[in-house]
């Protein structure tokens, strides 16, 4: 399991059998296309719901609205500590 915080100060949990998963990669692409909702797909699988749903709190404005970028300003530093890991376990005798 993952666990990290995000530079503003979101707690997460990913499990790593989330990280290994091709449709996240395949929804990644999609996202770095253009495709938002392939990137809500992302979120979901690397978080689950109830997570994704904390996340959409920790950016919410006072209006309620949930930036785009916000999202994708903490999605992409959960990817950081994902990606972190991977490359460690990956250069891990076995």
């Amino acid at each position: 399991m993952i666990t990290g915080k995000t530079q503003s100060g979101f707690s997460f949990k990913i499990q790593d059998s989330s990280l290994n998963n091709f449709e996240l990669l395949d929804y990644l692409t999609q996202a770095d296309e253009g495709n938002i909702k392939a990137a809500v797909h992302s979120i979901t699988i690397l978080l689950g719901d109830e997570q994704k749903k904390k996340l959409y709190d920790h950016v919410r404005l006072k209006d309620g609205t949930v930036p785009i970028e916000k999202v994708t300003n903490e999605l992409m530093d959960i990817m950081k500590h994902g990606g972190e890991r991977l490359k460690k376990s990956a250069s891990s005798p076995q």
